[in-house]
């Protein structure tokens, strides 16, 4: 193809999809631009370092070699690295545009695309190409035209006045920190108006004072380039803290002498916040997966020895009285490792319990009356509850413990005393709010905020404190677990976690849950333990102990068992004496055949199986529109627990025949 010189620009677009390639190029070629394909990324790289072209328009999705890494290959060669290049893509991801934009590219484009939107686009950007190439060239006509410096810093003004179009803020500087030049990008960054700006000194204005000193590393290297690039913390008009990408660029006078510095800054706050998020979250995730296998061993380990530590005290009734308290305090101890596994269970899967329509107001009364009853005189508690508080979706108790363990870390940051804030109100996330936050959603929350006003956390230790076993107080003084199971607990109720401190001045909590409109009171259940009437039960479990000792319990208070080691095990059993078990206990986590594959079989042998599933993890999500499932119960159970499940399947099913047989008598009169 003849490639006219005298038109708008060279468009190089790369895509697989040929009707994308034929809509674009037609398109674009109707608009004035000479335009080039490539069908993908190793034809793309061949055109753009043969031909450099104007712009790219670079499709993300592509077989093997992606956009991706298209472009940072482009980036890579030094033909093709200034090439502009913009993404095409039907992701409409935050996490891949930043990796888009931190490999290079000037903009992202989403399809369905909109020609108009592409074409504003394509010219901005070639705008601003040739608008840095026509400002380099004309600085360097000034170095050799203008004697003076007034008019060289003139010249630079109506120059950079070109640049008013972008977002990005720049300055000029004399060599004293005197500013020179300020655009309206810079004002639309920091809130300062160029008239307010002029001659004052860029470092006291943009700076904090801890941060001079870097600065003045900085000037160091400068002086010896000639130019640097990198992020600085600055300072809005405000006193809103923002980090900046920062280019600087030395100019110099026609006798070769530095004059003054041309800065270029790029607001990146909220690209750092979503990284900061993303790789805490990575980090959550990875920590989380170990801990949740260690809690889901440590059940099997702790059921048999809390089940046994209960047998023994029933078995044994007439031993002396040492005898006696050391099964106790072998059950005691049992519970309280079986209560720490909980809670790590509570960071790693967020353990579910009995979902209902909570008002938060309730937990509140308890929460201060807990406070004002137990808490140090030297605390003065401030409560700022919302009367209209909305409701929320959960469990009472799990949202109970949070607001626990927030108010007493509160307690355990004011030593000396201080006030402790509990706030609730309602919210509205709007899209812009939830663009910040990686966990936020559109939508009603209500924001409960718990802050006081103790030593403060340093930026270092704020960045740990939700990574399960992690603390700062002393030996024996804390597990590390309560801020993870926070954070367990918010987000296995959609929610999310806030959090803001300042060494010295406090700390603040914000605590946000979906919201619904509703005004119902949970109930609470009260269960009576009573014995079996000899019905058979198979126990299934690929731990010998668990199995050993839930026969022994369960033939204890009246009941017939039989056992099986794994799901094969359990099919033929049940194949066998399908007549006369009554219920099924089964793991849901054995190898070879796992839970819910072999209670997928048992529906098929009689589909009005009874089953109570069991697992050292959360209810597992397979569980769920699984009608044989009657039940779940959490390693390690206690003996209570167990009996009073059982019986509530039994006597469901009770109740169930004997309105059958009345139906039956009723039609046969």
């Amino acid at each position: 193809m003849k490639i006219d010189l005298n038109n708008k620009g060279v468009i190089l677009i790369v895509d697989d999809t040929p009707t994308n390639l034929e809509m674009l190029f037609d398109f674009l070629g109707d608009s004035g631009f000479t335009v080039l394909v490539a069908e993908d990324g190793e034809s793309a790289l061949a055109r753009a370092e043969y031909a450099p072209p104007d712009l790219i328009l670079l499709d993300v999705l592509m077989p093997e070699m992606d956009g991706f890494e298209t472009c940072r290959r482009l980036k890579a060669n030094e033909r093709t690295k200034d090439i502009p290049i913009i993404f095409m893509t039907a992701l409409a991801e935050t996490v891949d545009k930043v990796k888009g934009l931190n490999l290079g590219a000037v903009d992202y484009i989403t399809k369905p695309l909109q020609h108009q939107e592409v074409l504003a686009r394509i010219e901005l950007h070639l705008k601003l190409r040739n608008m840095a190439k026509t400002l380099q060239e004309q600085n360097l006509r000034l170095e050799t035209e203008i004697s003076e410096r007034k008019q060289a810093e003139q010249k630079i003004r109506e120059q950079a006045a070109l640049l008013d179009v972008t977002t990005d803020a720049i300055l000029v500087q004399d060599l004293d920190n005197q500013i020179c030049f300020w655009n309206q990008g810079a004002e639309h960054l920091y809130g300062w108006k160029a008239t307010e700006i002029i001659s004052k000194n860029v470092n006291q204005l943009l700076y904090r004072p801890e941060t001079l000193s870097q600065l003045q590393k900085i000037h160091k290297s400068f002086a010896e380039s000639g130019s640097w690039q990198g992020e600085l913390h600055q300072i809005t008009k405000e006193g809103k803290a923002i980090i900046v990408a920062s280019r600087w660029t030395l100019m110099r006078d026609k006798d070769g002498k530095p004059k003054s510095i041309l800065t270029v800054n790029t607001d990146i706050t909220e690209k750092k916040q979503l990284e900061s998020q993303f790789l805490r979250a990575q980090r959550l995730e990875s920590v989380g997966t170990l801990a949740g296998g260690i809690a889901h061993d440590l059940n099997n380990i702790l059921t048999p020895i809390l089940t046994a530590a209960q047998l023994l005290q029933l078995k044994l009734p007439n031993t002396d009285e040492r005898s006696q308290q050391m099964f106790k305090t072998i059950e005691s101890n049992a519970k309280r490792g079986a209560a720490l596994v909980k809670q790590v269970l509570h960071f790693t899967r967020g353990v579910e319990g009995k979902r209902t329509i909570v008002q938060v107001n309730h937990l509140f009364s308890e929460i201060k009356q807990i406070v004002q009853e137990t808490f140090p005189k030297s605390i003065e508690v401030s409560a700022n509850i919302k009367p209209d508080l909305w409701a929320v979706i959960g469990d009472a108790t799990n949202l109970h413990q949070v607001l626990m363990n927030l108010v007493v870390n509160a307690r355990d940051a004011m030593p000396n005393g201080g006030t402790l804030s509990i706030c609730a109100e309602n919210m509205f996330i709007d899209e812009q709010y939830a663009r910040m936050n990686l966990d936020a959603r559109v939508g009603h929350y209500i924001v409960i905020t718990i802050a006081d006003t103790g030593v403060g956390m340093p930026a270092e230790i704020l960045d740990r404190i939700f990574e399960p076993f992690f603390t700062t107080k002393e030996v024996g003084k804390g597990t590390g677990l309560g801020l993870s199971t926070v954070t367990g607990i918010i987000k296995s109720h959609g929610g999310f976690v806030n959090v803001h401190s300042k060494v010295g001045k406090g700390t603040e909590f914000k605590v946000f849950l979906p919201a619904v409109e509703a005004t119902v009171t949970p109930l609470v259940e009260d269960l009576e333990l009573l014995k079996g009437n000899g019905e058979l039960v198979l126990v299934v479990d690929d731990e010998a102990k668990i199995l050993e000792t839930t026969k022994i319990s369960l033939e204890t208070y009246n009941y017939r068992v039989i056992t099986a080691r794994d799901g094969i095990e359990a099919i033929a059993l049940y194949a066998q004496h399908q007549d006369e078990i009554s219920a099924v206990l089964m793991d849901m986590m054995m190898p070879s055949m796992d839970g819910a594959t072999t209670i997928r079989t048992l529906q098929k042998i009689n589909s009005l199986v009874k089953i109570i599933a069991v697992s050292g993890l959360a209810a597992n999500d397979k569980l769920s529109g699984v009608n044989a499932v009657k039940a779940f119960i959490s390693k390690p159970y206690t003996t209570k627990e167990l009996l009073q499940t059982l019986h509530s399947i039994l006597c469901q099913e009770s109740i169930s025949v004997e309105s059958t047989q009345k139906w039956n008598h009723a039609t046969r009169r």
